[in-house]
């Protein structure tokens, strides 16, 4: 039976709370029990609404089988359960940004998610103006070690408009701090990070040339094998305007590249 969301969202804090060493062993531990009391559902294909959608031609999103979210502040309080039954089958979650900003309902998401059963990991923005290693160690804070998490995500794409950080390096410097990030991530959390980018981003940097790495591809008007040709890829976001049960406004909603047989291979 599934462990109501309010009352276990707020048991599993309470091992949360702590800023003492053994934090990660804390948070993992009660949030592997939440999950083993967990109901997961699964739904093939859905078919979400969106709020601004597109025409789509060729091959569409619903032509892949395993759907999912990507998630931050900006959506409010979100009911998991309610979401994982319409058909989302993961959800990235926003953790940090830069080496200052924290989402500030990162761990209330990353535990609710885990209660409802819905498989997720967590993302870092990333802003030029900070080292790789100062971002690392910043994700390192605020995301603790969990064998259940999904590889954690890089999201990189131009910023250079910020107020704060109108730095735009070259695409070799990029893939250099790309490659460090990635680095110290694997070495922490024992998994490789996927790398989210988008068009412009992608082609002017190079991105795609680094080797080991997964990506997950932006492209809200066409599907990747004809934005992206000749790409390699593991998820697709496909609108930024998506309407899924359980969220009050927009969100991102994204495909697995594979069947459910192959999803399940690669989240385990």
């Amino acid at each position: 039976m599934r462990l109501p969301l309010i009352f276990s969202v707020a048991a599993v804090c309470a091992a949360c709370s702590s800023s003492s060493d053994r934090v990660d062993v804390d948070r993992s531990s009660a949030i592997q029990m939440a999950v083993a009391e967990a109901r997961p559902v699964s739904i093939s294909a859905p078919s979400f609404g969106d709020l601004d959608p597109f025409d789509w031609t060729g091959r569409k999103p619903t032509s892949h089988p395993v759907h999912g979210i990507d998630v931050s502040r900006w959506q409010g309080e979100i009911d998991w359960a309610a979401a994982r039954d319409s058909g989302v089958s993961f959800a990235y979650i926003k953790a940090t940004e830069g080496g200052d900003v924290e989402d500030p309902m990162f761990m209330t998401n990353w535990i609710a998610a885990a209660v409802a059963g819905v498989p997720r990991g967590a993302y870092h923005y990333y802003y030029f103006c900070r080292s790789p290693e100062q971002q690392a160690r910043w994700f390192f804070d605020h995301v603790p070690r969990d064998p259940s998490a999904l590889p954690p995500v890089l999201d990189m794409e131009w910023n250079h408009q910020s107020r704060t950080c109108p730095v735009r390096p070259d695409g070799s410097e990029v893939r250099a701090q790309a490659k460090k990030f990635l680095d110290m991530l694997e070495s922490h959390y024992g998994q490789r990070p996927v790398v989210y980018t988008t068009v412009d981003f992608y082609r002017d940097t190079g991105i795609g040339s680094l080797s080991g790495t997964e990506f997950w591809l932006r492209s809200v008007a066409g599907h990747p094998q004809e934005i992206y040709p000749g790409a390699d890829w593991s998820f697709w976001q496909y609108t930024g305007t998506g309407r899924v049960p359980g969220i009050s406004g927009p969100v991102d909603i994204n495909v697995f590249n594979g069947s459910s047989a192959s999803w399940a291979r690669w989240r385990s």
